[in-house]
């Protein structure tokens, strides 16, 4: 009686505990393959072309690892160029701005209309004169910028093209 019992037991737990989709079981045939003698000529044939295969991965790798140590000059280069530029079109806007609240102090300080139209003609010619600085001051770093961040590419390239030939 205790046999059906466990026999009712695993009836119903059976569903829970195998699973829906069984792959058949069934053993993949082993073929030997005949032992042929390589010729000498195409075992030579095949080592060359693996020699020559190592030799074109280890020059592409060297080339590969060169390129990336341009970018990384050129980028490093570019991000310090481009940085000294940003500092330098801040502290002209500080200039500028600086110079504009000194312009507007010294119209509230005016006495007259006179006085007005002589602080406004000498603001005006002054600042045309400081922003034509600027802007060459400007254009002449960015030209550095632009230069010494084109240095690393160039030399690479040339060196590419030593290398190449």
């Amino acid at each position: 009686m205790a046999e059906v019992a466990t026999k009712a037991k695993a009836a119903k737990a059976a569903p829970y505990t195998t699973p829906a989709f069984e792959m058949p079981k069934f053993d993949i045939p082993k073929f030997d393959m005949p032992k042929m003698e390589i010729p000498a000529a195409l075992r030579e044939w095949a080592e060359k072309g693996v020699a020559q295969a190592k030799d074109g991965y280890a020059k592409m790798k060297t080339a590969a690892e060169e390129a990336t140590g341009v970018l990384e000059t050129t980028y490093a280069t570019a991000a310090k160029g481009y940085t000294s530029y940003n500092l330098k079109v801040i502290e002209l806007a500080r200039a500028n701005t600086n110079a504009a609240f000194d312009y507007v102090s010294e119209l509230l300080a005016a006495r007259s209309l006179s006085d007005v139209v002589e602080l406004t003609s000498a603001h005006a010619r002054e600042q045309l004169e400081t922003l034509t600085a600027q802007t060459k001051e400007l254009s002449a770093l960015a030209q550095k910028v632009a230069t010494e961040t084109s240095e690393p590419i160039k030399s690479g390239v040339s060196k590419a093209m030593k290398f190449a030939a």
